[in-house]
């Protein structure tokens, strides 16, 4: 005869189902306060990050508006100066090179070209060899026996061979022969496939560029650097005036977060309704 379990034992497990289901309950309930403690966090870092990237694009068009400013004193220089502003509760830093005080990978003269090269480190009989396949590249019918033709890159390893043709873009110059990751990055900065002149203009010449200027001596390069620092105090004497730039942007909100955007922008003046057109855009600092 089976003996029912009396009022004081049922009691006591009714009260252990009671604290199990109280800690199980805690325990969702705790999870649950961290999954929404996480998506909070994750969505103020998220507006915080949108808000510094329009700061930034703000600096983009700021920037495209100064240096196309019909007053000359107002105007910007495209020179690599440093302009700031603030949006809202952002700081922003801006920079703008006229892409004419670059080396055009397309159009530079392989004497521009082989200065660039020795301005960044390389020395004389490497940066005459690398202009070489430089211009081998971008030459649109490969010449026998030319330094850069498909035989060399097969010699070296490489699965490919030269183009032939113009560089579509400027990271593609690290597929020449004889580039390295590190001489790439000191580059990149310096070059350009928009400027369409086989050396750049002095006015707004990066530094590398201005070495790699046919001619150029130490002394014309401390000249032309003494002739920009009087054009911080008065722009009006600024020259160089072109349609096409690189900007970069970047954005610090107070509570230090950050947005850089960098874009290639050319003033067109309203043709076919556009009054610019972007022609690189990057966001970050990561070449």
């Amino acid at each position: 005869m089976r003996t029912r379990p009396s009022p004081r034992h049922q009691r006591g497990v009714a009260l252990l189902l009671v604290l199990w289901a109280c800690a199980l309950l805690a325990v969702l309930l705790g999870g649950y306060a961290a999954v929404v403690h996480t998506e909070a966090v994750l969505a103020r870092y998220q507006l915080a990050h949108t808000r510094a990237h329009y700061a930034a694009e703000a600096g983009l068009m700021r920037a495209l508006r100064g240096l196309h400013d019909a007053r000359a004193k107002q105007r910007w220089v495209g020179d690599g100066r440093l302009y700031t502003m603030r949006y809202g509760d952002a700081e922003v830093h801006i920079r703008a090179v006229d892409e004419t005080g670059k080396v055009d990978l397309n159009s530079a003269s392989p004497q521009v070209l082989q200065d660039l090269f020795r301005a960044a480190g390389l020395a004389p009989e490497d940066a005459q060899a690398l202009a070489t396949h430089v211009v081998a590249w971008r030459t649109r019918s490969a010449i026998e026996g030319a330094a850069g033709d498909a035989a060399d890159y097969a010699v070296a390893g490489r699965h490919y061979a030269p183009r032939h043709g113009p560089f579509a873009s400027i990271e593609e110059l690290q597929m020449v022969l004889g580039m390295t990751p590190a001489l790439y990055r000191t580059l990149a900065p310096h070059l350009t496939l928009w400027s369409g002149q086989s050396s750049p203009d002095p006015n707004v010449a990066t530094s590398l560029a201005l070495a790699a200027i046919p001619g150029m001596t130490a002394s014309r390069m401390r000249e032309i650097t003494a002739a920009r620092q009087r054009n911080v105090d008065d722009p009006g004497l600024s020259v160089g005036v072109g349609v096409t730039h690189s900007v970069r942007s970047q954005a610090t909100l107070t509570d230090g977060t950050r947005a850089v955007l960098r874009a290639t922008i050319r003033w067109q003046a309203g043709r076919n309704g556009q009054p610019y057109a972007v022609l690189r855009w990057q966001e970050g600092d990561q070449e």
